[in-house]
């Protein structure tokens, strides 16, 4: 069975984990942080997920990540876990929200695919397999001032 890991990190707490494909959500989409009202929620909170995966270019990059994961898999080392890397400024907002809409996705987990508006892309992965494991290394760590 081929293993996917997902890590969700912030660049402000220290530099990216070792991974095959890492991708910067930090300069292209809008940063939560900068509102109020969510700032001290994190990924856990729907406020916080709602306002993430409503970023225009977040789901089309959802549906890229998993092309990439596709595309690394049907290759001669899929033997191999695949790990993603996912980084935001602060890794409590975006970052967190896509690897959790991404592990859904790449689980087959259409029920919880829904709440981040990507169910149907899950489907497709339902029969798939895919052993998923999610780390969010800053999700718990204390707001980053700035």
């Amino acid at each position: 069975m081929p293993a996917v890991a997902i890590t969700s990190f912030g660049y402000l707490h220290g530099p990216q984990p070792d991974a095959r494909a890492c991708y910067d959500m930090r300069h292209q989409f809008r940063d939560p942080h900068l509102r109020p009202e969510l700032r001290y929620l994190t990924a856990r909170d729907a406020p916080v997920r709602e306002a993430v995966m409503a970023t225009d270019g977040l789901l089309a990059l959802v549906h890229a990540i998993a092309a990439t994961v596709d595309a690394y898999l049907a290759g001669p080392r899929q033997d191999e876990p695949l790990t993603i890397g996912l980084g935001c400024a602060g890794g409590r907002h975006r970052s967190a929200t896509v690897a959790d809409a991404l592990a859904a996705v790449l689980s087959g987990d259409t029920e919880t695919a829904a709440a981040y508006r990507v169910a149907d892309l899950a489907d497709r992965y339902k029969d798939r397999g895919l052993a998923v494991d999610v780390h969010h290394r800053d999700l718990a760590k204390d707001v980053v001032h700035r």
